[in-house]
């Protein structure tokens, strides 16, 4: 609590505008820019040059702003205005100027090698010569999200700075680094390790461990084994997750002493380390064995601790491999044994919940749907189970074919099918061919879009003219424009490319850039599209009231969000559903344990929406524990989904709108497994 206070009071000494210690830029309005900015923004406008004009002259506030939105915007041509801006005179403008050139690393349309270049070249030149710490901290988190070879070098030399906050800065970034393809294999982890001794500051043994965790490198195992035992359960989450990649079986004992431990997120990151130590076994194993102290976890859920089965969740969704049947089975009987004496008839959804989803990893080993044809003890819906299954069967290692799928892709249910669709596409047989054909003239725009890809996997050429019909629903339904671009490529060859380039000039940004990159792909030369704006009469979100929360009630509780007045049309675009009831009935359809919680799926697969799509608002609020995120599937395809961060994801900072925080109830998303549903979402004031 101490170093909270000193980490507040340092943002209020810096007389700059934060909210929770997160920088804020200024409202348009302030800013001088007014409501013009603002639509600019929205639409994507470089408004003939004006903006970048207010980018790099005019007074601070207006800089700041207009920094802000080139980010948002993230057009790769606003390159060379937003690096000028690190060579600013005030403090803020470069920071914001610093803040943009790691948006723009993060570009969904991938940098030239000559951007890259001309990038690095100039965060390392304003890092060299920056004297404002909090500047640095930036530009180093902007290296970290280019991951150059010399963005990872000078990280690498900042590992050696005697300051904390510099170092673990450092260890953060190369750790991104790390998750966008670098190498930090020439980075000295001895560093790290300096960083995780006792009595440095929880923000600094965080980045230790990250920095060891990314790695991945047999060498840093020591010190990995040591902050298993760390007082914070961030920390130790991380170094846990280290060991499952870098160990190996023999690290099975120290590692499945955290199953045990009292924070599930921390037990659930044991439970998938045991299971990819497992994976590296020649048959049983240790790890096998320390997994089934899991087995009273089934109690613990039936009287009502729905977190303390995200160890389960977690070791079902790693899987296991064949010798690890009996474990699976095991904790599946033990779950069963403790139905009778459940202490509700939500415990005993959740048993089951956890019971089918290990039927799932069952079925994964087999290669067909069987267990979850079974399980659940009809508290699952079957529609749930099926999805659950084929989808699993999708990631199987069986080397034979998923001809046991291809009946449900008659399906009646959707999510079925785009399951059974996903397992024909990952282990393709000739008989799924016809069906998948049918399904790509369907009614469902998700499912033709889906099986017009599998037809692809499939090199069905009797189904290119389906495919080729779809492919001219695009520009109506861009939502499509992925999975039709798959599909298109795949059977059409060179053929495919005066369709792609007519979806170039496309006003959503998501086509333009699928459509780049399959033309990249096809021609062999880097295809860029040009900049589009959005036309005048654009759908935008009303912005949300100042000060707007958002309380989500479930079964299991409640939990409150204050919405971030940095993005008020994300914000405002959550209010609007929810005050229309949009939000009732939705489920959580994904869990990650130790990442997210994400839900706002009217379809219930991950592939649902309002029918329209909202514009990114990218804001320096970092994602920590508790932070809410905009789903994405590329620029610009923000809807109705949303997710909880469970833990510190650093990586995700810059890429996907986070526009709010959890302020009460963090514990109901932390006991939320699959399929728990909202009752209701309602908006304050």
């Amino acid at each position: 609590m101490d170093s909270l206070r000193v980490a507040v009071a340092a943002c209020l000494l810096s007389g700059l505008v934060f909210s929770g210690c997160v920088r804020s830029v200024p409202p348009a309005s302030e800013a001088g820019g007014g409501e013009e900015l603002v639509v600019w923004e929205d639409r994507r406008s470089l408004a003939d040059g004006r903006l970048v004009a207010l980018a790099t002259r005019g007074p601070e506030l207006v800089r700041v702003r207009a920094l802000r939105a080139l980010a948002r915007i993230q057009d790769l041509s606003t390159l060379e205005p937003v690096l000028a801006g690190l060579g600013a005179a005030e403090v803020p403008v470069r920071d914001e100027a610093a803040f943009a050139a790691g948006v723009l690393a993060l570009s969904w349309e991938p940098l030239s090698d000559a951007e890259k270049a001309r990038m690095t070249e100039a965060l390392l030149a304003a890092e060299a010569s920056e004297k404002d710490e909090r500047v640095r901290r930036t530009l180093l988190d902007s290296l970290g999200k280019l991951a150059t070879p010399g963005a990872v070098k000078r990280l690498t030399e900042r590992l050696s700075e005697e300051r904390p906050e510099i170092a673990s800065r450092a260890a953060t970034a190369l750790g991104v680094a790390a998750r966008r393809g670098a190498s930090l294999a020439e980075v000295p982890l001895e560093r790290a390790a300096v960083l995780l001794q006792p009595g440095q500051s929880e923000e600094s043994r965080y980045a230790g461990a990250y920095l060891l965790a990314s790695a991945k490198r047999a060498e840093g195992l020591g010190w990995l084994r040591r902050c298993l035992g760390d007082e914070a359960a961030d920390v130790r989450a991380l170094c846990v997750k280290g060991m499952g990649d870098a160990g190996g079986p023999e690290d099975a004992a120290v590692v499945g002493r955290l199953l045990g431990d009292e924070v599930p997120r921390v037990s659930a990151e044991a439970a998938r380390a045991l299971a990819k130590l497992a994976s590296r076994c020649g048959g049983h194993c240790t790890p096998m064995d320390e997994l089934l102290a899991l087995a009273p976890r089934a109690a613990l859920v039936a009287r009502g601790d729905s977190a303390a089965g995200h160890a389960l969740l977690a070791l079902s969704q790693q899987g296991l491999p064949e010798a690890g049947r009996r474990e699976l089975e095991t904790l599946r009987q033990s779950l069963q044994e403790v139905v009778p004496g459940a202490a509700s008839e939500v415990a005993v959804g959740d048993l089951m919940t956890l019971d089918c989803r290990l039927a799932a990893a069952l079925d994964r080993l087999k290669g067909e749907v069987d267990e979850t044809l079974r399980c659940g003890r009809g508290q699952v819906p079957e529609v749930r189970r099926l999805a659950l299954g084929l989808r699993e069967v999708a990631q199987s290692r069986v080397r034979d074919g998923a001809s046991g799928a291809v009946p449900y892709l008659s399906h009646p249910d959707s999510r079925v099918k785009l399951a059974a669709l996903e397992a024909v596409s990952a282990r393709p047989v000739p008989e799924a061919a016809g069906p998948v054909r049918a399904l790509i003239g369907g009614e469902d725009l998700v499912v033709a879009a889906s099986a017009a890809s599998a037809a692809g996997k499939l090199k069905d050429a009797e189904a290119l003219p389906a495919v080729r019909a779809l492919a001219e629903r695009v520009p109506e339904e861009p939502d499509m424009v992925a999975a039709v671009a798959d599909g298109l490529v795949a059977l059409a060859g060179k053929d495919a490319e005066p369709v792609l380039r007519t979806w170039l000039n496309h006003p959503h940004a998501n086509v333009r850039r699928v459509a780049a990159e399959s033309l990249s792909g096809l021609t062999g030369q880097p295809v860029r599209a040009p900049h589009v704006e959005l036309p005048e009469n654009a759908r935008r979100p009303e912005p949300a009231p100042a000060g707007s929360t958002l309380t989500f009630r479930t079964r299991k509780g409640d939990f409150t969000v204050a919405l971030d007045a940095e993005a008020p049309l994300t914000s405002g675009n959550l209010v609007t559903l929810a005050r229309k009831g949009y939000f009732r009935g939705i489920a959580f359809h994904r869990v990650v344990p130790d990442f997210v919680a994400q839900g706002g799926d009217p379809r219930g697969d991950g592939e649902g929406g309002p029918g329209y799509s909202i514009r990114c608002e990218i804001t320096r609020r970092p994602y920590r524990r508790a932070v809410l995120g905009m789903a994405l599937s590329g620029k610009d395809t923000g809807g109705s989904q949303f997710f909880f961060t469970h833990s510190p994801q650093p990586y995700l900072d810059g890429r996907y709108t986070a526009f709010g925080e959890v302020t009460h109830g963090m514990e109901v998303v932390d006991r939320l497994l699959e399929g728990d549903t909202l009752l209701d979402v309602e908006v304050s004031p």
